[in-house]
């Protein structure tokens, strides 16, 4: 995926995970890809793809459980 750095980026990657999502990469009850793993494959800082994390979290589309990683809903 090719971001536009002249916008923000992490709405990039919440909408791109949100794709992943809906296409059924990540099968519900799944445990999702961890924030270090994912920085590193769009190649930005941990904190930006935790705000798309959290983005997704909000919209009920994934749930933490502290310790163990975020899960599909």
């Amino acid at each position: 995926m090719d971001l536009d750095r002249s916008q923000r980026v992490w709405p990039q990657i919440a909408d791109e995970l949100r794709r992943r999502l809906d296409a059924g990469q990540y099968p519900s009850g799944s445990r999702f890809p961890g924030t270090v793993d994912l920085a590193a494959e769009f190649d930005v800082a941990q904190s930006t793809v935790q705000k798309a994390v959290v983005a997704l979290r909000s919209e009920g589309r994934l749930r933490t459980v502290l310790g163990q990683g975020s899960f599909v809903v």
